[in-house]
């Protein structure tokens, strides 16, 4: 070639622009991945969110072993005044200070609510101080509320009661005009009842384990990706629980209706096993 000369660029490929067909393609083939890899995303998150959620079960659970190792086989309770007897409220028996304005629960906080010292190591504030002391432990990350009777909806168990999590004090109720029949804690307070199966009476749970109480649904669906109920399974609920043996059952199946006893879990001390 020649000093002066220009090159031949003739013979340059040159490079060739996607069709409008080959783009709408490509697009088409992105959106059905994002169809198949989104909800596969959506139940792993909610699945770890399960898991940590089972974890600070456990953890409050060691917690709960020491309570009862220096309380004589009796669980972490708070009584207040109520119709001119001490009672015992269920929801104080840790957590923090709860917005509810009845049973003491907008009143008691960390300071007061038994199981506290033995999850936290730092020192907690006086309940007379203004604010609230949060208590994470408590916490689920699960927690999406629920629609309660007499109050409705509400967006966080843990801000209305101050616990994600409930003890095991009542059985579920026909109505919500039933007394409530204690189960592991006396109404007045005191030990434990002799316990059948300590491997199938839970005695700490996140709060769908009462989604039905009073024969309702209280919409706890926490640990599925829907807002209704119905899509625990069969139109039942889940629930995380520490049983009285000390193992977690991560998202029990809650059957709809009054079911105080099934093949995974009681509410008795002393149950009656439902048939195969």
């Amino acid at each position: 070639m020649r000093c002066c000369e220009r090159p031949d660029r003739s013979s340059t490929p040159t490079p060739r622009a996607f069709t409008l067909i080959e783009l709408l393609v490509v697009i088409a083939v992105i959106a059905l991945l994002v169809g198949i890899l989104l909800p596969a995303l959506g139940s792993a998150r909610q699945q770890a969110r399960a898991t940590t959620c089972a974890a600070r079960l456990q953890q409050l659970g060691v917690a709960l072993n020491l309570y009862l190792n220096d309380f004589d086989n009796t669980l972490p309770q708070t009584r207040v005044s109520l119709f001119g007897q001490k009672v015992v409220i269920g929801p104080l028996f840790g957590g923090k200070k709860g917005s509810l304005p009845a049973y003491g629960i907008d009143e008691f906080g960390a300071e007061r609510r038994p199981l506290n010292r033995y999850v936290m190591d730092v020192e907690v504030p006086p309940d007379s101080e203004p604010g609230v002391f949060e208590v994470e432990t408590f916490r689920s990350p699960c927690d999406r509320g629920g629609t309660l009777p007499g109050i409705g909806p509400v967006e966080s168990m843990y801000d209305l009661l101050g616990s994600s999590y409930t003890l095991n004090d009542h059985m579920l109720k026909n109505s919500d005009a039933d007394p409530e029949i204690a189960t592991l804690v006396p109404n007045q307070g005191g030990p434990m009842p002799a316990i059948t199966d300590t491997t199938r009476t839970w005695v700490l749970g996140s709060h769908p384990i009462y989604n039905f109480d009073g024969d309702g649904d209280r919409g706890h669906n926490w640990y599925t990706s829907g807002r209704r109920t119905g899509e625990g399974g069969r139109g039942g609920s889940l629930a995380n629980l520490l049983f009285l043996d000390a193992h977690v059952g991560t998202m029990v199946k809650v059957p709809a209706g009054v079911i105080n006893t099934t093949p995974d879990y009681t509410f008795l001390p002393q149950p009656i096993w439902p048939r195969p």
